[in-house]
């Protein structure tokens, strides 16, 4: 799961539409309905958000992936 996310961010990171199309698919993986409950938001938002037309807030991208158990971090480049 957080190799997956990493190597998006790694390859892509001005590809938000990407990054947040992995958070789904590692949602999916984990179970939706689950992953909109921990992180404090419906399930039809939660798929909206993280849909290929999606544009999540930095919020809900943190909130999904303290939900899925991940950390985002930072480095120098």
């Amino acid at each position: 799961m957080a190799a997956y996310l990493d190597a998006w961010l790694a390859e892509a990171p001005d590809d938000i539409a990407g990054i947040a199309r992995a958070l789904g698919d590692i949602a999916r993986e984990k179970g939706m309905a689950q992953v909109a409950r921990n992180a404090g938001l419906s399930r039809e938002s939660l798929y909206k958000a993280l849909s290929a037309g999606g544009n999540p807030s930095f919020a809900t991208v943190l909130k999904v992936a303290r939900a899925l158990g991940v950390r985002l971090h930072a480095e120098a480049a």
